[in-house]
């Protein structure tokens, strides 16, 4: 597709609404005899429940009603779950997947704390919290498993009853031989590497609004999810409903970034709670309840080896992790599937062997965060390239210069399978290019060489670099309506929401310029299962690849037809029709032609004559994949520590990109920007700390780390563009690549930084009190 605004950086449509305060969302929506809730949780991370007794809330004079689990028990069904082995990667890979879905109320035994146990609903908000300390629950406590190696003991507590241990996932593949490798290789190294866990903190926190319809018993639902037609399939089950009678609208959503993508108890307990009252209900959650109830992510530990040639050549890699699944395990192999699969990144290793496992622990379940197990992966895998460039003496540099896979090799067989079932094959991308211009970029060369004189002033600056591959696009499908209306404006309808990506600008831009209109023209509606029957949702870097395809083949058989109508009407042959600023006409003699709407009006029939063509502009499309496509990038951070507070000053931060044809530059700068962010939040600070009971100790932001505007750098993105030839738009994902790479850019600039302390980083984040502490646990005074 060609045109005036694909490829062009026009400013986004949305936000002079969303600057000026015209935003929807959530909690901006109201209705009529709204009650409002507030759940119940678990005070305990593990236990039995003896009796919750509600009598006292109940008699609260503003409370309405307290539900808990029997008084909604016909609703109340397991929560979906999805990740499953699909059949062509389970029949060529061992896999023991068990399901812990989770409930939307807990009825005997409460498995992390925070756990809900009761709604309570009354005329105000301020009432239900009121009413939540009215509530008295008896515990009959039991063991907590709150580390994930404690799960793997035989002697340990068991979640879940007629479990014989804690597992909920378990598989293992290989490529090559490494075995083989490993025992020929002259070098071997050995690292134990942790990642911490973490929580998604989008600016809005999750909120509903369930609004029951009495006429027809049908119920709508706006939610801040971004899975509505997800969620639409759960309420269908729970409430016993058809599918035309539940709608869910996600409005508009701050923020998701994975966190949004579960279907929680609340997007049970809520439409259930107002189709049992036949009132509305609307539920906002807290920041605590944020960080104690939302999914949370990333934390896995890793014993990873490497073998190498004496030149840096790697000949074998090997990793067995543990993830840290918490209570339930609502996304099956999602997580740790991908950290298999992305553990090799852009580089060329042709013998490696993974053994991975989903352990259950009382913690708050573990659920896809922007980058899904992959940044985990880079973390990994980046450490230990460095850890083998400094053991060989070798520029960390030229360790990945002479492991890159290079542009000739392309497309290029990893030897594994994608989570999809089909062979990892990377379409296009150029890994040795985005090396360079990182490198370049940064001026890697003169930082070398002032490193040393730096050092001795006292200014310890580190250089990190991380580099990934990240598969984009994920199936099965996703859905677009697009129709031309009698003024001729175009609306366009999709099954993909946007939680700030700039849906309303990209697919407005596709869709625009497939009919010849202007972007004003053009009406972007996602997330609406009311507007489209049939959709998945934004996550996974997936929109603009499946949407986006959507979008584009719908607009263009919309194209088709009001050509064709054009053609009768002015007695022409369609192929001697152009389409461009809304109208159809001869080429060359743009006089001679007919706006959109005029096209659409003159095509209905009417008493005067039968109709000349189909007066329905419009068409509805389902796009699919083959597989996914791989985007990929290489960061660059340089930084100075100052080792007697720990404290990290990013100065610089490269980021030399693919993600395919690129539709919106600014778009793409937003999406690669609002994600290093992220990941600088991830690389230094964010962790979620449990006691040995399996209490939060970091549940406000007191006491969980977020960066602040000042320890962002400027980001500086170079666009390389190496198209997909796996959809025809040419397009890769891009949502989550800027969260993918910083937590090991900056651990690798760290570690650089710390060279002459001797410090060795082995877990993330990469705080200022661990940075003390590994200075001190390494050697009293600097080496040069």
């Amino acid at each position: 597709m060609s045109g005036r605004y694909v490829g062009a950086a026009v400013r986004r449509h949305e936000d002079p609404r969303l600057l000026a305060g015209r935003g929807r969302f959530v909690d901006d929506l109201s209705a009529a005899g709204c009650l409002h809730a507030a759940v119940v949780r678990s005070a305990r991370a593990h236990a039995r429940l003896v009796a919750v007794r509600l009598d006292r809330a109940r008699a609260h004079p503003s409370v309405a009603a307290c539900l808990a689990q029997d008084d909604l028990a016909g609703a109340l069904r397991p929560l979906p779950s999805v990740g499953l082995p699909t059949p062509p990667l389970a029949a060529r890979v061992s896999f023991r997947v068990r399901a812990a879905p989770g409930v939307p109320l807990a009825a005997r035994t409460v498995r992390y704390a925070g756990e809900p146990i009761a709604v309570v609903l009354a005329e105000d908000r301020a009432a239900a919290e009121d009413a939540l300390g009215l509530v008295e629950i008896d515990y009959d406590p039991l063991p907590a498993v709150t580390d994930v190696e404690q799960g793997l003991d035989p002697a340990a507590p068991r979640l879940h009853e007629g479990w014989d241990d804690n597992v909920a996932v378990h598989f293992a593949l290989s490529v090559g031989d490494p075995d083989r490798a490993f025992a020929a290789a002259p070098v071997r190294l050995r690292e134990r590497l942790r990642i911490s866990r973490s929580a998604g903190m989008p600016i809005e926190p999750r909120g509903i609004l369930a609004v029951p319809d009495l006429r027809d018993g049908g119920i709508t639902v706006w939610t801040s999810t971004q899975v509505p037609h997800l969620v639409q399939r759960a309420l269908t089950d729970c409430l016993g409903l058809p599918a035309h009678r539940v709608r869910v609208v996600a409005p508009d959503v701050g923020g998701g970034f994975g966190t949004k993508c579960s279907v929680y108890p609340e997007d049970i307990l809520i439409p259930a709670a107002a189709a049992r009252l036949r009132r509305p209900v609307k539920w906002i959650e807290t920041r605590r309840e944020h960080l104690e109830s939302a999914t949370h992510s990333r934390e896995q530990l890793h014993d990873a080896e490497i073998a190498a040639a004496a030149d840096g050549t790697i000949l074998g890699f090997r990793d067995r992790f543990l993830l840290d699944q918490g209570a339930y395990n609502p996304w099956g192999i999602v997580q740790p599937y991908n950290t298999v699969a992305h553990m090799l990144g852009p580089y060329r290793i042709k013998h490696a062997a993974f053994d991975a496992r989903s352990v259950l622990t009382n913690k708050t379940p573990h659920a896809p965060y922007r980058g899904a197990g992959r940044p985990e992966a880079v973390f990994v895998m980046e450490r230990m390239l460095d850890r083998l460039a400094r053991q060989l003496g070798l520029d960390p540099a030229d360790v990945r210069r002479r492991n890159l896979i290079g542009l000739e090799e392309m497309p290029y067989d990893v030897g594994l399978l994608y989570r999809d079932g089909n062979p990892l094959v990377y379409d296009t991308g150029d890994f040795p290019e985005a090396l360079e211009r990182a490198l370049d970029a940064v001026g890697y060369a003169a930082l070398r060489r002032e490193q040393q004189a730096l050092r001795l002033r006292g200014v310890y600056r580190g250089v990190g670099i991380a580099a990934y591959v990240e598969g984009t696009g994920i199936g099965p499908f996703e859905s677009a309506t697009v129709r031309v209306d009698a003024s001729g404006k175009v609306v366009v309808a999709t099954g993909a929401c946007s939680q700030g990506q700039g849906h309303e600008t990209t697919f407005a831009q596709i869709a625009a310029d497939a009919l010849g209109v202007g972007l004003a023209d053009v009406t972007v509606i996602g997330g609406d299962t009311g507007e489209v029957g049939a959709g998945i949702g934004t996550f996974a870097s997936r929109s603009l690849v499946l949407a986006g395809n959507a979008v584009a083949r719908a607009a263009g058989e919309v194209r088709q037809k009001l050509v064709r109508a054009a053609a009768a009407l002015l007695e022409a042959g369609e192929a001697d029709l152009d389409v461009a600023d809304g109208q159809v006409f001869v080429k060359g003699t743009p006089g001679r032609g007919l706006p959109l709407a005029g096209i659409v009006q003159s095509s209905l029939p009417t008493f005067q004559g039968r109709r000349v063509a189909d007066p329905i502009f419009e068409t509805s499309v389902v796009e699919t994949v083959p597989t996914v496509t791989f985007a990929s990038a290489v960061h660059v951070a340089v930084l100075d520590v100052d080792p007697e507070t720990g404290l990290v000053t990013i100065l610089r931060y490269v980021v030399a990109h693919d993600c395919g044809r690129v539709v919106n530059p600014k778009i793409v700068d937003g999406q690669i920007h609002g994600g290093v962010a992220q990941g600088v939040g991830g690389g230094l600070w964010e962790t979620l700390v449990y006691d040995a009971a399996g209490q939060l100790l970091t549940a406000s932001l007191m006491d969980y780390a977020l960066p602040k505007a000042r320890d962002v750098p400027r980001i500086e993105t170079i666009h390389l563009e190496h198209p997909s030839p796996r959809n025809p738009l040419g397009v890769k994902g891009v949502g989550e690549g800027g969260a993918i790479a910083p937590p090991a850019a900056l651990a690798n600039a760290i570690e650089d930084a710390l060279a002459p302390f001797g410090a060795r980083i082995t877990e993330g984040p990469v705080s200022p009190e661990r940075i003390v502490a590994l200075i001190a646990a390494a050697a009293p005074t600097p080496r040069e």
